[in-house]
C-alpha cells in the first residue's frame, strides 16, 4: 500500500492505536493520521518482589490490562472501531517465559505460574552477566563491551542453571514487546529492536552468533536454531501475520484483520515519537525519563562507545545505527531518595491533599522559593547525590555501583526535604551529562536533548537537565511521545506512511526549547566535578 499523502491523512477519519506496556502501568491512546492524540486510557499491573533482587509480573495479567486500555481508549475517542487503521505495541525489555499454547510458566522460587515474566530490572541474573563478561567474546562489542543483567541471555542462563525444568518446557522465550504481537496475531516475528538491543541478535549481519550461546552455556538455543528465541526477525513497523486474529480482535473489540506492526522497547518507541524533530534523528539526543531513563543516538555509521550499548543496527529507525544508555534508576532513584527524608511522610500527605505528585508539588515549591527554575539549584548548596541506587547502566556498566549522598545535615523540615529532591535532580542531570560527554568523545555527539517521559515533565526537571549537561532541552507537542510512537509502527504497518522515517517527520514536531542559563555554567561544572569524585569514591569505597 502506498503511504498518503499530508492532505489525504488529514481528511481521513481512521485513527491508529498506541500501547505502552511500562514497568507500573499499561496506557492506550488513540491518534488520528496526523499523530493528533485523541484520548487515553490507563490501567496499572502486578509487580511482585521477592529477595535475591527478584522482580516478576503476569503475562495474564498485562494481556488482560492491554485489552481495557484498547477498549476504553476507543470508546472514549468518540471514532467508531470500525476506523481503526493499525495498532503497535511497545513495552519494558521483560522477559516472557510460556509453554506450549502460551501457557505461563514460573520462573522463580513462588512457583506461581502467573508470574513468568522476569522484569527488566530483575538484577537475579548479575554473577551470570558477570561471567559472560569474562569470556570477552566479539558480540559484546555491540553491547558496549559489557553484558548486563537487565538483558536477556545472562537471564536465561539464570533460568537454565536455576530452574532447568522450567527452562527444558518453555516453547517461547519472548521479549515482553514480541510477545504483545503474538498475542494480537499468532506471528511468531520478533523485532529487530528487541532481539538486537537485549538478546545479542547481530542484526547489521542479519545473525545469531551462535558460538557466544554455546561459550556462554546456552549451546541448546543454538542446537535448535533459536526457535525458541526468534527465527524471523523483522524490522519495527513490519505487518505481523494477517493482523489482529478473531479473539484478539474480540478481546480489544475492534475488527479482526487490523494490521498489527513488529514492536519496539518502550524507551525506542519515545526515541521515535521525539527524535524527528528539528534537524532531525542524527542531531537529536532521545531521553526518556521515567522509573529508569533511557538515551538513544542515531548515527550513520557504528559508533562503539565503551559502557553504552551499541551500537545497534536497526534497533530504532530501520537502516540506522543506534548508541543506548541511560540510567538504571532515575523517576525511581528520586522516590526513592525523597522516602529517607524525616518529612516524606508530611509532604505525601499535603501533596496528596493538593491531588498532585510528591515530585511535582516539591518542584512547584522550589521554584516559588528560588524565584525560577534555573536558580533552584542554589537551595541544594552543599548537598550532592549520586542517585545510582540500581547501579550504572552507562557509561561505567557497572551493576554493583551504588547511591550516595553527600552533605545532609539534622533538619527535618520540609524546605531541606525540597532542597533534596534539588540535589537528587541535579545529580540525573549530570549523570546524563557523563553519558553525552562520553559519546561525544567517541564520535557522537548531539546538539539537543529530546526528553519524554513522566518524570520529565516539569520546567524545573528541564531547566536543571538543561543547565547541568549544557544543552538545550527540547519538548516535543505530542503529550504522549512514548505512545506516539507505537502508533506511528502502527502507521508503518497500515501503509499510512512509507517508513518509520516518514512517520517521525509527519507526526512529531517540537513545542517547547528550554536553554541553558550561562549565569550557572561554572556552578554546575563545579557541582559536576564533585559528583565524579564522589562516585569514584563509592567506587574505590565500597568493598570496605
Amino acid at each position: 500500500m502506498n503511504a498518503q499523502t499530508p492532505a489525504a491523512i488529514a481528511n481521513d477519519p481512521r485513527f491508529l492505536i498506541g500501547v505502552d506496556v511500562g514497568t507500573g502501568s499499561v496506557r492506550a491512546g488513540i491518534f488520528d493520521l496526523s499523530g493528533e492524540m485523541l484520548s487515553v486510557a490507563k490501567r496499572d499491573i502486578a509487580i511482585f518482589r521477592d529477595t535475591g533482587h527478584i522482580v516478576e509480573q503476569s503475562s495474564r495479567d498485562i494481556w488482560s490490562a492491554v485489552c481495557e486500555t484498547v477498549r476504553e481508549a476507543v470508546a472514549k475517542s468518540g471514532r467508531p472501531a470500525s476506523m481503526a487503521a493499525g495498532i503497535g505495541f511497545d513495552a519494558t525489555c521483560s522477559l516472557v517465559v510460556v509453554g506450549e499454547e502460551g501457557t505461563p510458566l514460573a520462573v522463580g522460587p513462588s512457583e506461581d505460574q502467573d508470574r513468568n515474566i522476569i522484569v527488566w530490572m530483575d538484577h537475579r541474573a548479575i554473577g551470570q552477566a558477570e561471567r559472560i563478561n569474562e569470556l570477552g567474546h566479539d558480540v559484546l562489542k555491540y553491547v558496549g563491551g559489557r553484558i548486563s543483567p537487565e538483558m536477556e541471555t545472562p537471564k536465561l542462563l539464570w533460568l537454565k542453571e536455576n530452574r532447568p525444568e522450567t527452562f527444558a518446557s518453555a516453547w517461547q522465550f519472548f521479549d515482553l514487546a514480541d510477545y504483545l504481537s503474538w498475542r494480537a496475531t499468532g506471528d511468531l516475528a520478533r523485532s529487530t529492536c528487541t532481539l538486537t538491543c537485549k538478546w545479542t541478535y547481530l542484526a547489521h549481519q542479519k545473525r545469531w552468533d551462535a558460538d557466544y550461546f554455546r561459550k556462554i552455556g546456552l549451546g541448546a538455543l543454538a542446537d535448535e536454531d533459536f526457535a525458541r528465541i526468534g527465527q524471523r526477525i523483522v524490522e519495527p513497523g513490519t505487518p505481523c501475520g494477517s493482523g489482529l486474529t478473531v479473539d484478539a480482535a474480540a478481546a480489544f473489540g475492534l475488527p479482526a484483520g487490523v494490521p498489527v506492526a513488529a514492536g519496539m522497547i518502550d524507551a525506542h518507541a519515545g526515541g521515535i515519537g521525539t527524535v524527528g524533530v528539528g534537524k532531525g534523528a542524527t542531531s537529536n539526543l532521545a531521553y526518556v525519563f521515567g522509573t529508569s531513563s533511557c538515551t538513544m543516538t542515531t548515527t550513520r555509521e557504528p559508533v562503539f562507545v565503551p559502557g553504552v550499548w551499541g551500537p545497534y543496527y536497526s534497533a530504532m529507525v530501520p537502516g540506522m545505527w543506534l548508541n543506548e544508555g541511560g540510567q538504571s534508576a532515575a523517576g525511581a532513584a528520586i522516590d526513592q531518595l525523597l522516602l529517607f527524608h524525616p518529612a516524606a511522610l508530611e509532604a505525601q500527605a499535603l501533596a496528596k491533599s493538593r491531588n498532585v505528585p510528591l515530585p511535582v508539588m516539591l518542584a512547584g515549591m522550589a521554584i516559588e522559593k528560588a524565584g525560577s527554575a534555573s536558580e533552584a539549584v542554589a537551595l541544594a548548596h552543599g548537598l550532592h547525590v549520586v542517585p545510582e541506587f540500581l547501579g550504572n547502566r552507562a557509561p561505567f556498566a557497572d551493576p554493583h555501583a551504588r547511591a550516595i549522598v553527600a552533605g545532609l545535615g539534622m533538619e527535618r523540615d520540609l524546605d531541606s526535604l525540597v532542597a533534596l529532591y534539588v540535589a537528587g535532580l541535579c545529580g540525573i542531570g549530570y549523570g546524563l551529562r557523563q553519558i553525552i560527554e562520553a559519546q561525544a568523545d567517541a564520535g557522537a555527539p548531539v546538539e539537543t536533548i529530546v526528553i519524554s517521559g513522566g518524570a520529565g515533565q516539569h520546567p524545573l526537571t528541564r531547566q536543571l537537565l538543561a543547565d547541568a549537561c549544557g544543552i538545550s532541552v527540547v519538548t516535543p507537542v505530542a503529550e504522549e511521545p512514548v505512545i506516539l510512537g507505537s502508533a506511528m509502527l502502527g502507521a508503518v504497518a497500515a501503509g499510512v506512511v512509507s517508513s518509520v522515517m516518514d512517520a517521525m517527520q509527519r507526526m512529531s514536531a517540537a513545542k517547547q526549547t528550554v536553554v541553558p542559563e550561562p549565569a550557572r555554567r561554572e556552578l554546575h561544572n563545579n557541582r559536576f566535578a564533585a559528583y565524579k569524585k564522589l562516585q569514584g569514591d563509592g567506587r574505590t569505597l565500597r568493598d570496605c
